[in-house]
């Protein structure tokens, strides 16, 4: 399967998304490509390390460990070498897909989810992605 096979098929099996490293600040990139994703009907997860109670609407997690709900798809934007330790934990939980946004790129994270048989996207901005296939951009 080549990548645009791959991101065709996350973004259309794909219902909720667990973003790690949703910011509550909306003028980040975290907040507005989730927002986006929010608007075109996929149930978005926040994971944020704060206190914030809720983000776009939705209840805040401190980690992955801690959603209390089922999700298809973890959406990263961390910095590069925190990346292996999340993915981990979502493997864990069974998550189906794995999509690290645009400038985050971990090889290990990467071939850990490949081991375990999780379809994975890396550099990859899923708002853009989504837009490119669904809208036309």
């Amino acid at each position: 399967m080549d990548e645009n096979e791959i991101i065709r098929r996350i973004l259309e099996e794909t219902k909720t998304i667990a973003v790690v490293g949703l910011s509550p600040k909306p003028y980040r990139p975290s907040h507005q490509v989730s927002s986006y994703l929010k608007s075109v009907g996929y149930k978005i997860i926040p994971v944020y390390p704060d206190d914030s109670q809720k983000i776009l609407g939705e209840r805040v997690y401190k980690t992955v460990q801690e959603i209390e709900e089922d999700f298809d798809t973890l959406l990263i934007f961390l910095r590069p070498e925190r990346v292996y330790e999340v993915v981990k934990s979502a493997i864990e939980r069974g998550v189906k897909y794995i999509w690290l946004q645009e400038g985050v790129i971990n090889y290990k994270a990467k071939e850990l989810a490949e081991k375990h048989s999780k379809l994975f996207v890396m550099d990859r901005c899923m708002y853009k992605e989504h837009s490119r296939l669904y809208k036309g951009g």
